[in-house]
């Protein structure tokens, strides 16, 4: 498993892409992830191409995440879903809360 964090060229958005297992061993990584957003208020994207797996602790970072940028950020963007991570987000309702590519 594995996770890595870039912005975009022009700062606009920032892209987190998870590797295999979205789990509680992340937990530290990812909030390490979006820490350095500061005032830049991009979009944030969460690439799962690569993502086998997410479970109930994966949903909670995703849902504390979106709660502790609030305002310094222009939305959460769930992109590139494996059918079985897509159903898990659906089941989850995070179709409501986040938009899903």
């Amino acid at each position: 498993m594995s996770l890595h964090t870039q912005f975009s060229n022009d700062g606009k958005q920032l892209i987190i892409t998870i590797k295999g297992r979205f789990d509680f061993s992340l937990v530290q990584e990812f909030r390490q992830a979006y820490a350095s957003v500061g005032s830049q208020q991009p979009l944030v994207i969460i690439d799962l191409r690569e993502t086998e797996y997410l479970d109930s602790s994966a949903l909670g970072m995703l849902l504390n995440m979106r709660k502790s940028l609030g305002n310094s950020i222009q939305g959460v963007n769930l992109i590139n879903c494996r059918p079985e991570v897509r159903r898990i987000l659906e089941i989850s309702r995070f179709d409501k809360m986040f938009v899903i590519e």
